[in-house]
Protein backbone atom coordinates (compact mmCIF):
# COMPACT_ATOMS: atom_id res chain seq x y z
CA UNK A 1 0.00 0.00 0.00
CA UNK A 2 1.73 3.27 -0.96
CA UNK A 3 1.68 5.87 1.75
CA UNK A 4 3.40 8.75 3.13
CA UNK A 5 6.43 8.20 3.99
CA UNK A 6 9.11 9.60 6.72
CA UNK A 7 12.33 9.02 4.09
CA UNK A 8 14.66 11.63 4.05
CA UNK A 9 12.19 14.35 5.62
CA UNK A 10 14.77 14.78 8.66
CA UNK A 11 17.96 14.75 7.61
CA UNK A 12 20.04 13.49 10.66
CA UNK A 13 17.09 11.53 11.94
CA UNK A 14 19.69 10.33 14.82
CA UNK A 15 20.59 13.94 16.10
CA UNK A 16 16.86 14.75 15.87
CA UNK A 17 15.26 12.07 18.32
CA UNK A 18 17.83 12.29 20.71
CA UNK A 19 17.54 15.31 21.37
CA UNK A 20 14.23 15.18 21.71
CA UNK A 21 15.07 11.88 24.35
CA UNK A 22 17.59 14.37 26.60
CA UNK A 23 15.14 17.28 26.40
CA UNK A 24 12.50 15.13 27.41
CA UNK A 25 14.43 13.91 30.14
CA UNK A 26 14.63 17.70 31.52
CA UNK A 27 11.44 18.22 31.26
CA UNK A 28 10.85 14.51 33.11
CA UNK A 29 13.14 16.14 35.97
CA UNK A 30 11.19 19.71 36.53
CA UNK A 31 7.82 17.41 36.68
CA UNK A 32 9.42 15.37 39.30
CA UNK A 33 9.99 18.72 41.38
CA UNK A 34 6.60 19.45 41.27
CA UNK A 35 5.32 16.39 42.14
CA UNK A 36 7.56 16.59 45.10
CA UNK A 37 6.36 20.10 46.36
CA UNK A 38 2.52 18.52 46.71
CA UNK A 39 2.66 19.05 50.42
CA UNK A 40 3.36 22.38 49.49
CA UNK A 41 -0.24 22.54 47.37
CA UNK A 42 2.45 22.55 44.86
CA UNK A 43 3.86 25.95 45.65
CA UNK A 44 7.60 26.50 44.23
CA UNK A 45 7.88 30.13 44.35
CA UNK A 46 10.83 31.65 45.50
CA UNK A 47 12.31 28.17 46.10
CA UNK A 48 16.46 27.52 45.79
CA UNK A 49 17.47 25.91 42.56
CA UNK A 50 19.54 22.99 43.14
CA UNK A 51 21.91 21.14 41.12
CA UNK A 52 19.26 18.95 39.53
CA UNK A 53 17.02 21.77 38.32
CA UNK A 54 20.15 23.52 36.66
CA UNK A 55 20.98 20.03 35.26
CA UNK A 56 17.67 19.75 33.86
CA UNK A 57 17.77 23.49 32.29
CA UNK A 58 21.05 22.20 30.72
CA UNK A 59 19.50 19.10 29.30
CA UNK A 60 16.87 20.94 27.84
CA UNK A 61 18.69 23.60 25.81
CA UNK A 62 21.10 20.78 25.06
CA UNK A 63 18.42 18.52 23.19
CA UNK A 64 16.97 21.52 21.40
CA UNK A 65 20.30 22.37 19.77
CA UNK A 66 20.95 19.05 19.24
CA UNK A 67 17.56 18.63 17.62
CA UNK A 68 17.52 21.66 16.27
CA UNK A 69 21.26 20.45 14.25
CA UNK A 70 19.37 17.51 13.50
CA UNK A 71 16.69 19.37 11.60
CA UNK A 72 18.77 21.41 9.34
CA UNK A 73 18.87 21.16 5.90
CA UNK A 74 22.57 19.70 4.21
CA UNK A 75 22.02 22.38 1.80
CA UNK A 76 20.63 25.49 3.16
CA UNK A 77 21.66 27.74 -0.26
CA UNK A 78 19.15 27.87 -3.40
CA UNK A 79 20.18 25.00 -5.74
CA UNK A 80 22.39 26.23 -8.87
CA UNK A 81 20.01 27.69 -11.98
CA UNK A 82 18.87 24.51 -14.35
CA UNK A 83 19.00 22.08 -11.36
CA UNK A 84 15.63 20.34 -11.52
CA UNK A 85 16.62 17.61 -8.82
CA UNK A 86 19.09 17.62 -5.97
CA UNK A 87 21.38 14.53 -5.88
CA UNK A 88 20.23 11.83 -4.08
CA UNK A 89 16.41 12.69 -4.15
CA UNK A 90 14.15 9.36 -3.86
CA UNK A 91 12.27 8.22 -6.95
CA UNK A 92 8.64 8.92 -7.49
CA UNK A 93 6.09 6.83 -5.80
CA UNK A 94 3.17 5.25 -8.34
CA UNK A 95 0.11 7.46 -8.60
CA UNK A 96 -2.35 6.79 -5.79
CA UNK A 97 -5.67 5.32 -5.57
CA UNK A 98 -8.52 8.22 -4.74
CA UNK A 99 -9.36 6.29 -1.83
CA UNK A 100 -5.30 6.72 -0.30
CA UNK A 101 -5.57 9.95 -1.57
CA UNK A 102 -8.40 11.00 0.47
CA UNK A 103 -6.85 9.65 3.21
CA UNK A 104 -3.85 11.23 3.50
CA UNK A 105 -5.36 14.77 2.92
CA UNK A 106 -7.87 13.89 5.88
CA UNK A 107 -4.74 12.92 8.04
CA UNK A 108 -3.03 15.79 6.88
CA UNK A 109 -5.72 17.70 8.31
CA UNK A 110 -6.16 16.41 11.33
CA UNK A 111 -2.96 16.47 12.16
CA UNK A 112 -2.36 20.20 11.38
CA UNK A 113 -5.54 20.89 12.96
CA UNK A 114 -4.08 19.26 16.44
CA UNK A 115 -0.74 21.24 15.99
CA UNK A 116 -3.43 24.38 15.60
CA UNK A 117 -5.33 23.45 18.39
CA UNK A 118 -1.98 23.00 20.55
CA UNK A 119 -0.50 25.94 19.68
CA UNK A 120 -3.23 28.02 20.52
CA UNK A 121 -3.26 26.58 24.09
CA UNK A 122 -0.57 27.98 24.90
CA UNK A 123 -1.14 31.97 24.70
CA UNK A 124 -4.80 30.83 26.36
CA UNK A 125 -3.19 29.51 28.85
CA UNK A 126 -1.93 32.70 29.98
CA UNK A 127 -4.89 34.12 31.11
CA UNK A 128 -6.11 31.91 33.55
CA UNK A 129 -2.51 30.94 35.42
CA UNK A 130 -2.57 34.42 36.42
CA UNK A 131 -4.60 34.48 39.55
CA UNK A 132 -2.46 31.79 40.93
CA UNK A 133 0.75 32.90 39.94
CA UNK A 134 -0.19 36.77 41.43
CA UNK A 135 -1.37 34.98 44.58
CA UNK A 136 1.34 32.31 44.76
CA UNK A 137 4.47 35.46 44.23
CA UNK A 138 2.60 38.13 45.98
CA UNK A 139 2.03 40.18 43.19
CA UNK A 140 0.00 43.07 42.32
CA UNK A 141 -2.17 43.22 38.79
CA UNK A 142 0.15 45.97 37.38
CA UNK A 143 3.46 43.24 38.19
CA UNK A 144 1.71 40.04 37.23
CA UNK A 145 0.54 41.74 33.76
CA UNK A 146 4.32 41.39 32.89
CA UNK A 147 3.97 37.35 32.58
CA UNK A 148 0.98 37.78 29.19
CA UNK A 149 3.51 40.57 28.09
CA UNK A 150 5.76 38.46 28.16
CA UNK A 151 4.35 35.49 26.13
CA UNK A 152 2.86 37.72 23.68
CA UNK A 153 6.14 39.50 22.80
CA UNK A 154 7.30 35.95 22.08
CA UNK A 155 4.50 35.38 19.78
CA UNK A 156 5.76 38.63 17.97
CA UNK A 157 9.00 37.65 17.33
CA UNK A 158 8.11 34.14 17.33
CA UNK A 159 6.33 34.25 13.66
CA UNK A 160 9.11 36.61 12.33
CA UNK A 161 11.28 34.07 13.13
CA UNK A 162 9.80 31.06 12.40
CA UNK A 163 8.15 32.53 9.30
CA UNK A 164 11.51 33.26 8.42
CA UNK A 165 12.86 29.60 8.92
CA UNK A 166 9.98 27.88 7.12
CA UNK A 167 11.42 29.90 4.50
CA UNK A 168 15.04 28.47 4.62
CA UNK A 169 14.56 25.35 6.24
CA UNK A 170 11.45 24.02 5.03
CA UNK A 171 7.71 24.05 6.47
CA UNK A 172 7.85 20.58 8.09
CA UNK A 173 11.20 20.93 9.99
CA UNK A 174 10.00 24.87 11.05
CA UNK A 175 6.70 22.77 12.29
CA UNK A 176 8.88 19.88 14.40
CA UNK A 177 10.99 22.76 15.83
CA UNK A 178 8.10 24.20 17.02
CA UNK A 179 6.62 21.37 18.27
CA UNK A 180 10.43 20.80 20.58
CA UNK A 181 10.17 23.80 21.72
CA UNK A 182 6.76 23.27 23.05
CA UNK A 183 8.00 20.39 25.17
CA UNK A 184 10.94 22.19 26.43
CA UNK A 185 8.60 25.62 27.22
CA UNK A 186 6.04 23.38 29.76
CA UNK A 187 8.73 23.51 32.35
CA UNK A 188 7.08 27.31 32.84
CA UNK A 189 5.56 25.40 35.74
CA UNK A 190 8.49 24.91 37.93
CA UNK A 191 9.98 27.84 37.61
CA UNK A 192 10.40 29.39 41.08
CA UNK A 193 11.25 33.03 40.15
CA UNK A 194 8.52 35.13 39.12
CA UNK A 195 11.36 36.52 36.43
CA UNK A 196 12.39 32.94 35.44
CA UNK A 197 8.58 32.08 34.97
CA UNK A 198 8.27 35.28 32.66
CA UNK A 199 11.74 34.46 30.67
CA UNK A 200 9.84 30.74 29.79
CA UNK A 201 7.03 32.45 28.90
CA UNK A 202 8.82 34.48 26.53
CA UNK A 203 10.48 31.78 24.57
CA UNK A 204 7.16 29.65 25.01
CA UNK A 205 5.42 32.46 22.85
CA UNK A 206 7.86 32.14 19.78
CA UNK A 207 6.95 28.69 20.06
CA UNK A 208 3.19 29.14 19.55
CA UNK A 209 3.98 32.93 17.18
CA UNK A 210 6.06 30.66 14.88
CA UNK A 211 3.12 27.61 14.20
CA UNK A 212 0.32 29.16 12.93
CA UNK A 213 2.40 31.05 9.59
CA UNK A 214 4.25 27.73 9.15
CA UNK A 215 0.97 25.94 9.31
CA UNK A 216 -1.25 28.04 6.70
CA UNK A 217 1.60 28.13 4.30
CA UNK A 218 2.06 24.26 4.38
CA UNK A 219 -1.88 24.18 3.81
CA UNK A 220 -1.84 26.57 1.50
CA UNK A 221 1.00 24.70 -0.78
CA UNK A 222 -0.19 21.19 -0.41
CA UNK A 223 -4.20 22.00 -0.99
CA UNK A 224 -4.11 25.24 -2.97
CA UNK A 225 -7.31 26.72 -3.75
CA UNK A 226 -9.09 25.04 -0.77
CA UNK A 227 -9.05 28.47 0.86
CA UNK A 228 -12.50 27.51 2.97
CA UNK A 229 -11.02 24.22 4.12
CA UNK A 230 -8.00 26.25 5.96
CA UNK A 231 -10.43 29.65 6.87
CA UNK A 232 -12.68 26.64 8.86
CA UNK A 233 -9.27 24.93 10.15
CA UNK A 234 -8.44 28.30 11.58
CA UNK A 235 -11.89 29.35 13.32
CA UNK A 236 -12.62 26.07 14.98
CA UNK A 237 -8.59 25.76 16.14
CA UNK A 238 -8.98 29.31 18.00
CA UNK A 239 -12.49 27.93 19.37
CA UNK A 240 -10.74 24.70 20.44
CA UNK A 241 -7.69 25.58 21.68
CA UNK A 242 -9.39 27.63 24.19
CA UNK A 243 -11.67 25.32 24.94
CA UNK A 244 -9.52 22.85 26.05
CA UNK A 245 -7.41 24.85 28.34
CA UNK A 246 -10.31 26.07 30.08
CA UNK A 247 -11.70 23.15 30.71
CA UNK A 248 -8.12 21.73 32.06
CA UNK A 249 -8.62 24.50 34.40
CA UNK A 250 -11.63 23.35 35.46
CA UNK A 251 -10.45 20.05 36.21
CA UNK A 252 -7.14 20.17 37.37
CA UNK A 253 -6.26 23.91 39.02
CA UNK A 254 -8.23 23.18 42.26
CA UNK A 255 -6.49 20.11 43.21
CA UNK A 256 -3.16 21.06 41.78
CA UNK A 257 -2.47 24.37 41.08
CA UNK A 258 -2.05 26.90 37.94
CA UNK A 259 1.26 25.33 37.37
CA UNK A 260 -0.24 21.88 36.07
CA UNK A 261 -2.12 23.71 33.39
CA UNK A 262 1.55 23.99 31.72
CA UNK A 263 2.65 20.25 32.30
CA UNK A 264 -0.42 18.62 31.06
CA UNK A 265 0.40 20.11 27.78
CA UNK A 266 3.37 18.04 27.45
CA UNK A 267 1.65 14.82 26.06
CA UNK A 268 0.20 17.04 23.50
CA UNK A 269 3.50 18.20 22.21
CA UNK A 270 5.20 14.92 22.33
CA UNK A 271 2.23 13.11 20.41
CA UNK A 272 2.34 16.48 17.90
CA UNK A 273 6.30 15.41 17.62
CA UNK A 274 5.10 11.49 17.34
CA UNK A 275 2.76 12.27 14.36
CA UNK A 276 5.64 13.96 12.04
CA UNK A 277 5.19 11.05 9.64
CA UNK A 278 1.83 12.45 8.27
CA UNK A 279 3.24 15.99 7.79
CA UNK A 280 4.95 16.18 4.60
CA UNK A 281 6.86 18.93 2.89
CA UNK A 282 5.60 21.38 0.71
CA UNK A 283 6.12 20.43 -2.62
CA UNK A 284 6.42 24.24 -3.88
CA UNK A 285 9.28 24.28 -0.92
CA UNK A 286 10.72 21.30 -2.40
CA UNK A 287 10.54 22.00 -5.98
CA UNK A 288 11.79 25.71 -5.29
CA UNK A 289 15.03 23.94 -3.30
CA UNK A 290 15.86 21.90 -6.60
CA UNK A 291 14.45 18.38 -5.24
CA UNK A 292 11.99 18.30 -7.89
CA UNK A 293 11.94 14.36 -8.05
CA UNK A 294 10.27 14.56 -3.95
CA UNK A 295 8.33 17.60 -5.20
CA UNK A 296 6.71 14.95 -7.76
CA UNK A 297 6.42 12.57 -5.29
CA UNK A 298 4.79 14.83 -3.10
CA UNK A 299 2.18 16.35 -5.66
CA UNK A 300 1.26 12.99 -6.69
CA UNK A 301 0.25 11.83 -2.89
CA UNK A 302 -2.25 14.69 -2.35
CA UNK A 303 -3.52 14.78 -6.26
CA UNK A 304 -1.72 17.54 -8.14
CA UNK A 305 -1.18 16.49 -11.69
CA UNK A 306 2.45 17.69 -11.47
CA UNK A 307 4.61 19.87 -8.90
CA UNK A 308 4.10 23.14 -8.80
CA UNK A 309 6.35 25.67 -10.60
CA UNK A 310 7.23 29.21 -10.17
CA UNK A 311 9.56 31.74 -11.67
CA UNK A 312 12.59 32.00 -9.70
CA UNK A 313 12.28 34.73 -6.87
CA UNK A 314 14.47 35.95 -4.19
CA UNK A 315 13.49 35.82 -0.90
CA UNK A 316 13.92 37.56 1.98
CA UNK A 317 12.53 40.93 3.84
CA UNK A 318 14.08 42.74 0.41
CA UNK A 319 11.65 41.39 -1.73
CA UNK A 320 8.78 41.15 0.90
CA UNK A 321 9.07 44.78 1.01
CA UNK A 322 9.65 45.15 -2.04
CA UNK A 323 7.93 47.26 -5.36
CA UNK A 324 6.14 43.94 -6.29
CA UNK A 325 4.71 43.43 -2.68
CA UNK A 326 5.61 46.25 -0.76
CA UNK A 327 1.35 47.20 -1.15
CA UNK A 328 0.11 44.22 -0.59
CA UNK A 329 2.30 43.57 2.80
CA UNK A 330 1.07 47.05 4.07
CA UNK A 331 -2.47 46.70 3.45
CA UNK A 332 -2.31 43.14 5.20
CA UNK A 333 -0.25 44.46 8.21
CA UNK A 334 -2.32 47.17 8.91
CA UNK A 335 -5.23 44.78 8.46
CA UNK A 336 -4.09 42.21 11.16
CA UNK A 337 -2.95 45.05 13.62
CA UNK A 338 -5.98 46.76 13.51
CA UNK A 339 -7.37 43.23 14.41
CA UNK A 340 -5.13 43.14 17.24
CA UNK A 341 -6.12 46.69 18.40
CA UNK A 342 -9.66 45.13 18.53
CA UNK A 343 -9.42 41.68 19.97
CA UNK A 344 -6.15 42.05 22.67
CA UNK A 345 -7.19 45.70 23.24
CA UNK A 346 -10.64 46.22 23.24
CA UNK A 347 -12.75 42.70 23.59
CA UNK A 348 -10.29 41.96 26.82
CA UNK A 349 -11.54 44.90 28.56
CA UNK A 350 -15.32 43.94 28.15
CA UNK A 351 -15.58 41.45 31.29
CA UNK A 352 -14.88 44.36 33.16
CA UNK A 353 -16.75 46.98 31.34
CA UNK A 354 -19.73 44.93 31.79
CA UNK A 355 -19.38 44.20 35.22
CA UNK A 356 -19.06 47.60 35.79
CA UNK A 357 -22.32 48.37 33.99
CA UNK A 358 -24.85 47.57 36.23
CA UNK A 359 -26.07 43.94 34.74
CA UNK A 360 -28.05 41.51 36.17
CA UNK A 361 -26.98 38.70 34.33
CA UNK A 362 -23.13 38.08 34.72
CA UNK A 363 -20.79 39.59 32.66
CA UNK A 364 -19.45 35.89 31.64
CA UNK A 365 -22.44 34.32 30.79
CA UNK A 366 -23.00 37.04 28.24
CA UNK A 367 -20.19 36.87 26.59
CA UNK A 368 -20.30 33.13 26.96
CA UNK A 369 -23.29 33.16 24.69
CA UNK A 370 -22.22 35.69 22.25
CA UNK A 371 -18.92 34.01 21.59
CA UNK A 372 -21.07 30.58 21.41
CA UNK A 373 -23.32 32.38 18.92
CA UNK A 374 -20.42 33.79 16.77
CA UNK A 375 -19.43 30.79 15.85
CA UNK A 376 -21.40 29.28 13.40
CA UNK A 377 -19.99 33.03 11.40
CA UNK A 378 -16.56 31.08 11.07
CA UNK A 379 -18.38 28.77 9.36
CA UNK A 380 -20.10 31.48 7.26
CA UNK A 381 -16.75 32.79 6.21
CA UNK A 382 -15.48 29.59 5.00
CA UNK A 383 -18.63 29.26 2.46
CA UNK A 384 -17.83 33.19 1.79
CA UNK A 385 -14.10 32.94 1.11
CA UNK A 386 -14.04 29.88 -0.97
CA UNK A 387 -17.31 30.27 -2.83
CA UNK A 388 -17.68 34.34 -3.02
CA UNK A 389 -14.31 36.42 -2.86
CA UNK A 390 -11.57 36.13 -0.61
CA UNK A 391 -10.92 40.14 -0.89
CA UNK A 392 -14.66 40.60 -0.43
CA UNK A 393 -15.16 38.23 2.63
CA UNK A 394 -12.32 39.97 4.77
CA UNK A 395 -13.97 43.03 3.78
CA UNK A 396 -17.25 42.33 4.89
CA UNK A 397 -16.45 40.97 8.26
CA UNK A 398 -13.46 43.85 8.92
CA UNK A 399 -16.54 45.89 8.31
CA UNK A 400 -18.80 44.06 11.04
CA UNK A 401 -16.41 44.15 13.44
CA UNK A 402 -15.97 48.10 12.83
CA UNK A 403 -19.66 48.73 12.73
CA UNK A 404 -20.37 46.78 15.93
CA UNK A 405 -17.51 48.77 17.41
CA UNK A 406 -19.71 52.29 16.19
CA UNK A 407 -23.04 50.68 17.91
CA UNK A 408 -21.78 50.91 21.25
CA UNK A 409 -22.19 54.54 20.77
CA UNK A 410 -25.90 53.86 21.22
CA UNK A 411 -26.49 50.68 22.91
CA UNK A 412 -27.17 50.37 26.58
CA UNK A 413 -25.09 47.99 28.06
CA UNK A 414 -27.44 47.37 31.15
CA UNK A 415 -30.22 45.85 28.52
CA UNK A 416 -29.00 42.61 27.52
CA UNK A 417 -31.78 42.49 24.71
CA UNK A 418 -30.15 45.04 23.05
CA UNK A 419 -26.36 44.55 24.02
CA UNK A 420 -26.03 40.73 23.32
CA UNK A 421 -26.72 41.08 19.89
CA UNK A 422 -24.03 44.24 19.27
CA UNK A 423 -21.67 41.76 20.87
CA UNK A 424 -22.86 38.71 18.83
CA UNK A 425 -22.11 40.88 15.85
CA UNK A 426 -18.49 42.29 17.25
CA UNK A 427 -17.09 38.50 18.18
CA UNK A 428 -18.44 37.31 14.90
CA UNK A 429 -16.82 40.31 13.14
CA UNK A 430 -13.79 39.54 15.04
CA UNK A 431 -13.76 35.55 15.29
CA UNK A 432 -14.37 36.02 10.83
CA UNK A 433 -11.39 37.94 10.75
CA UNK A 434 -8.75 36.09 12.27
CA UNK A 435 -10.09 33.25 10.16
CA UNK A 436 -9.53 34.44 6.89
CA UNK A 437 -6.50 36.64 7.69
CA UNK A 438 -3.96 33.61 8.00
CA UNK A 439 -5.15 31.78 5.02
CA UNK A 440 -5.64 34.93 2.90
CA UNK A 441 -1.63 36.12 3.81
CA UNK A 442 -0.53 33.17 2.83
CA UNK A 443 -1.92 32.80 -0.10
CA UNK A 444 -0.55 36.11 -1.50
CA UNK A 445 2.77 35.59 -1.43
CA UNK A 446 5.14 33.45 -3.35
CA UNK A 447 6.90 29.90 -2.20
CA UNK A 448 10.05 31.95 -1.80
CA UNK A 449 9.38 34.20 1.13
CA UNK A 450 5.26 32.84 2.16
CA UNK A 451 6.37 31.94 5.29
CA UNK A 452 8.14 35.36 6.39
CA UNK A 453 4.74 37.07 5.18
CA UNK A 454 2.35 34.97 6.47
CA UNK A 455 4.89 35.50 10.07
CA UNK A 456 4.66 39.24 9.31
CA UNK A 457 1.39 39.11 9.33
CA UNK A 458 0.80 37.19 12.49
CA UNK A 459 3.21 39.35 14.14
CA UNK A 460 1.25 42.72 13.60
CA UNK A 461 -2.10 41.17 14.44
CA UNK A 462 -0.34 39.72 17.97
CA UNK A 463 1.19 42.99 18.42
CA UNK A 464 -2.05 44.46 19.20
CA UNK A 465 -1.59 42.07 22.62
CA UNK A 466 1.03 44.70 23.56
CA UNK A 467 0.12 48.19 22.65
CA UNK A 468 -3.93 47.45 23.16
CA UNK A 469 -4.56 46.71 26.30
CA UNK A 470 -2.42 49.94 27.89
CA UNK A 471 -4.11 52.06 25.39
CA UNK A 472 -7.66 51.06 25.93
CA UNK A 473 -6.97 51.12 29.58
CA UNK A 474 -6.01 54.38 29.24
CA UNK A 475 -8.50 55.44 27.21
CA UNK A 476 -11.28 54.21 29.41
CA UNK A 477 -10.05 55.79 32.01
CA UNK A 478 -10.93 59.32 30.50
CA UNK A 479 -13.96 58.65 28.59
CA UNK A 480 -17.26 56.59 27.81
CA UNK A 481 -17.11 53.05 26.70
CA UNK A 482 -18.47 54.41 23.33
CA UNK A 483 -15.89 56.87 22.26
CA UNK A 484 -13.38 54.28 23.19
CA UNK A 485 -15.09 51.20 20.76
CA UNK A 486 -15.74 54.40 18.31
CA UNK A 487 -11.97 55.38 18.49
CA UNK A 488 -10.94 51.43 17.95
CA UNK A 489 -13.36 51.33 15.25
CA UNK A 490 -11.28 54.01 13.08
CA UNK A 491 -8.40 51.92 11.82
CA UNK A 492 -10.70 48.73 11.37
CA UNK A 493 -12.92 50.98 9.03
CA UNK A 494 -10.05 52.15 7.45
CA UNK A 495 -8.10 48.90 6.45
CA UNK A 496 -11.25 47.06 5.75
CA UNK A 497 -11.45 49.94 2.72
CA UNK A 498 -7.78 49.46 2.40
CA UNK A 499 -8.42 45.58 1.80
CA UNK A 500 -11.75 46.31 -0.65
CA UNK A 501 -9.71 49.13 -2.84
CA UNK A 502 -6.10 47.34 -3.09
CA UNK A 503 -6.88 43.95 -1.64
CA UNK A 504 -5.29 41.11 -3.91
CA UNK A 505 -8.18 38.46 -4.88
CA UNK A 506 -6.45 35.02 -4.54
CA UNK A 507 -7.55 31.32 -4.62
CA UNK A 508 -9.04 28.85 -6.81
CA UNK A 509 -10.91 25.84 -6.83
CA UNK A 510 -8.38 23.84 -9.28
CA UNK A 511 -6.89 22.22 -6.50
CA UNK A 512 -10.61 20.29 -6.14
CA UNK A 513 -10.44 19.56 -9.28
CA UNK A 514 -6.49 17.82 -9.36
CA UNK A 515 -5.24 20.74 -11.18
CA UNK A 516 -2.15 22.94 -9.56
CA UNK A 517 -3.34 26.58 -9.92
CA UNK A 518 -0.41 29.25 -10.79
CA UNK A 519 -1.83 32.80 -10.63
CA UNK A 520 -1.63 33.25 -6.47
CA UNK A 521 2.17 32.56 -6.62
CA UNK A 522 3.15 34.50 -10.11
CA UNK A 523 0.82 37.77 -10.22
CA UNK A 524 2.70 40.81 -9.26
CA UNK A 525 0.75 43.14 -6.31
CA UNK A 526 1.03 46.60 -6.10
Amino acid sequence: MNRLRDRGLIPRPLLFWSGIVVCSAGVAEHIRMFVDAAEMHYHMAHMTMGASMWLAMAAIVFGLVLSGVGLLPRRLGHPPTGAPGAAGSPIPDPPVSAQQRTRLRRRLVAVLSFALVVDQMKPATLAFVLPGARAEYGLTAAEVAALPMGGLTGTVLGSLLWGHLADRIGRRSSVLLAALLFVATTVCGAMPSFEANVLMCLLMGMSAGGMLPIVYALMSEVFPGRSGLMVLTAGLTTVGGYLAVSGLSALLEPSYGWRSLWFFQLPLALALLGLNRWIPESPSFLESRGRSAEARRMALQFGLTRAPAEPRTPGGARALLGPGYLGQTLVISGFALSWGLVYWGFVTFLPTVLKDSGLRTPASEILFASALLSVPGTAVAAWLYSRWSTRKTMTLYGAITAGSLIALIAVPLDNPRVAVPVLIGLLTGASGVVSVLGPYTAQVYPTAFRGLGSGLSAACSKSGGIVGPPLVGWMLAAMPLGRVAAVIAVPMALASGAIARYGKETGSTAADTGRTPQAPDRARVG
